[in-house]
């Protein structure tokens, strides 16, 4: 089933970084941008966040499922996605932690975004 993009958007309405946060459409799947570094998914209508150890700290009973066949697991957000503060929080923690995109991936977003 692919995801609705009515999701998508609670989803960045709730995270509440609206200057910063994009999403793109990918085999009717949607991924989750901070300024050009992606930190999660949408599949099949739930949300999935990318590991880190601060991310993990933080949501102290973590979830982890794939997004789809053959992906390596992340955190399956279920329970407080009603949650504004609490959500905006793990973002900001799992954004902080992950690695800058490499140059050469920022160029073809960049130029995929002109097109």
């Amino acid at each position: 089933m692919a995801s609705e993009q009515k999701f998508v958007d609670f989803i960045i309405d709730q995270i509440n970084f609206s200057a910063h946060i994009t999403n793109k459409k990918m085999f009717g799947e949607y991924g989750l941008y901070f300024d050009n570094k992606l930190f999660g998914l949408v599949c099949d209508n739930k949300l999935f966040i990318k590991p880190t150890q601060s991310g993990r700290a933080f949501i102290n009973h973590v979830v982890e499922a794939s997004p789809y066949p053959g992906a390596k697991p992340s955190f399956l957000i279920e329970e407080k996605l009603d949650d504004r503060q609490w959500l905006r929080k793990l973002i900001e923690i799992t954004v902080n932690e992950l690695p800058e995109p490499k140059l050469k991936k920022i160029n073809r977003i960049r130029k995929i975004e002109k097109s």
